[in-house]
């Protein structure tokens, strides 16, 4: 009598111990993979002109990311990096600078470490365009079908001197687009 009641003790506190389990989120690890384009918007100015190497920057993020119906990086989420490589101007070229992202910090103020650089065409360095050139030369040119009387035209052609080159400078507010360099492993997502 005495085993069956403590049989039935345990099957009972064993039910209620799996009913009252709270439901727990989903603990996936999501997987952002390198190359994924993300928005950003600075929140500082920065320039060539007057920010080094290893200045910290800081930016945000302008749109939710999904994957699948899972927001794993919400908008507002805070990014920091710096100031990886900077030239100087000379002359003949502007000066150019490469931003690089190291830290991502989520809404509720969850730190992950992420590696990724502020993309442009340039590979992801901004500025470093050949400067206009100096002084034009006036070349004559000869059309095919006056070469005979000896006509031609005079054009300008640039010089072998360049402009100096000028510093190069991102606004605050800036619109953005962040590209990640290594893949992002999200184990912490937000519950709205």
């Amino acid at each position: 009598m005495i085993k069956r009641f403590l049989i039935l003790v345990i099957l009972l506190f064993t039910g209620f111990v799996f009913a009252a389990e709270p439901e727990l989120r989903g603990y996936d690890e999501f997987t952002v993979p390198a190359g994924y384009h993300i928005p950003v918007i600075s929140l500082q100015e920065f320039s060539t002109a007057y920010c080094e190497e290893g200045e910290a920057l800081s930016f945000i993020t302008s749109t939710d990311i999904y994957i699948y119906e899972t927001n794993i990086i919400p908008k507002g989420t805070k990014l920091t990096g710096f100031i990886d490589k900077k030239n100087e101007p000379v002359k003949g070229t502007n000066a150019a600078m490469r931003v690089f992202i190291n830290k991502m910090y989520l809404p509720d103020g969850f730190e992950i470490p992420i590696k990724a650089y502020l993309y442009t065409p340039n590979n992801n360095f901004f500025g470093g365009e050949l400067t206009p050139p100096a002084k034009w030369n006036k070349i004559p040119h000869y059309q095919r079908w006056s070469m005979f009387r000896a006509m031609g035209v005079l054009q300008y052609v640039p010089g072998g001197e360049r402009k100096m080159g000028e510093h190069v400078t991102i606004s605050s507010g800036a619109n953005l687009t962040m590209v990640l360099a290594a893949p992002v492993y999200m184990t912490h997502t937000l519950i709205n």
